[in-house]
């Protein structure tokens, strides 16, 4: 059952049909780009873009005096009404600390599994793989995000994942998603249409395994083997989009069973 994406299954469609094609280059770009930003908290678009008007001006300033107020979970919320939000705040702008931790079921993960899964996925792929720089993650976001670990969270188990959930700065988990949202980007915009059909840079799948991406558990290290058999544009495809889209989508379902005071998975047991 859908419960997130009105339209970005079409448009993700469209992005596959022509983003190996020269001559499409800059309009793959501009679809890429407008998914993307309906995958993430609005705004981000506006990065590319100049201020033009007073209203605009204004608008900016004030999300950035009221950030510096607010938390980033107390802004998302206060921007409720606004009507420039999507999709990504609709899911996330009333959401709980103790929402983001919650499983629903034992076949089910948790939503603050789910960014950082997403968060990580899309900084390894994007930034190493693709554009052959360092990943956004390093030890200093480790001590922000208040997490042990550095990989994807693929090999976790139930309580892994739940305990994770729960130690997580679910604050600075939305800020290290923005500024990777932001890289990727910025790295798109750069891309050329040889760039497309190119294969990904093999020596960065070693290195994102020395960094941690990824670990030698069987549900971890095949995904170098799947990034391996990809290039550019396939890349592109999946972790910055279509991935992203399928676990928003279960992150809505989990939202909508929280809320609707059904049995919650907790560890062993079931809570009420």
């Amino acid at each position: 059952m859908k419960y997130f994406g009105e339209g970005l299954s079409e448009k993700h469609k469209e992005l596959s049909r022509i983003i190996r094609k020269e001559e499409k280059l800059e309009q793959a770009k501009t679809l890429f780009l407008e998914i993307h930003s309906k995958l993430n908290l609005s705004g981000m678009e506006k990065a590319e873009e100049p201020i033009i008007n007073s209203a605009s001006a204004q608008t900016c300033m004030r999300d950035k005096i009221e950030r510096k107020a607010l938390s980033t979970i107390d802004f998302l919320s206060a921007k409720a009404d606004r009507e420039d939000k999507n999709e990504t705040d609709n899911l996330l702008r009333d959401l709980s600390k103790e929402e983001y931790a919650l499983m629903p079921t034992n076949k089910d993960e948790t939503i603050a599994w789910v960014l950082w899964h997403i968060a990580r996925i899309e900084d390894l792929t994007v930034n190493m793989l693709i554009a052959g720089k360092k990943q956004i993650f390093n030890e200093e976001w480790k001590k922000r995000l208040n997490v042990s670990i550095s990989d994807t969270g693929n090999a976790m188990s139930d309580d892994e994942i739940m305990e994770l959930s729960r130690n997580i700065d679910i604050d600075e988990l939305l800020r290290y998603r923005k500024e990777v949202a932001k890289r990727t980007r910025e790295v798109v915009m750069d891309l050329k249409a040889s760039d497309m059909k190119r294969k990904v840079l093999p020596g960065a799948l070693t290195d994102i395994q020395a960094v941690g991406g990824v670990t030698e558990h069987p549900d971890s290290i095949w995904l170098l083997d799947y990034w391996g058999k990809k290039d550019v544009a396939g890349i592109l495809l999946m972790p910055p989009t279509r991935h992203v889209m399928l676990h928003l989508n279960d992150c809505c379902k989990w939202k909508e069973h929280i809320r609707s005071k059904k049995k919650i998975f907790a560890g062993d047991q079931l809570e009420e």
